[in-house]
């Protein structure tokens, strides 16, 4: 049944994640939009184990997404990297934030976060994105 935002509730798969996930770099501007095209994108239901002892996260439901990577205003053409820049999308623990908020569209919260790890691969910090995102107030 839809509710207020007009989602259903139920679970949308890791494809329709995925598509969520392309439209927000879709609406990127196009040279942002271009940079993203060599980050890899993936989309899990929960974050990996490694991944959250890494960051000392106890709660997986904290951690919505992530950024590996070096930012391109770091980037030098001596670095070496292990494995392309990596934007992950976690399903689950967005999809609880989502039924927890119950006032914003599943794509919104998608985009939102998509957005977000990409403006780290484009060099922003948290404090830089949030100047221009207002999502949290």
């Amino acid at each position: 049944m839809p509710d207020r935002t007009g989602m259903d509730r139920a679970a949308p798969s890791l494809a329709e994640f995925e598509r969520l996930a392309q439209a927000a770099i879709d609406t990127l501007p196009p040279h942002f939009r271009a940079a993203a095209d060599a980050v890899v994108l993936l989309i899990e239901d929960w974050p990996p184990a490694h991944i959250l002892a890494e960051l000392e996260i106890d709660d997986a439901r904290d951690l919505t997404g992530l950024y590996e990577g070096i930012p391109l205003t770091e980037k030098s053409q001596f670095d070496q990297p292990l494995g392309p820049d990596t934007v992950w999308i976690f399903r689950e623990p967005i999809l609880d934030e989502w039924r927890e908020r119950g006032d914003v569209a599943l794509s919104d919260l998608v985009e939102h976060v998509v957005v977000h790890e990409f403006a780290h691969h484009f060099g922003w910090s948290d404090a830089d994105i949030a100047t221009v995102d207002r999502w949290w107030e």
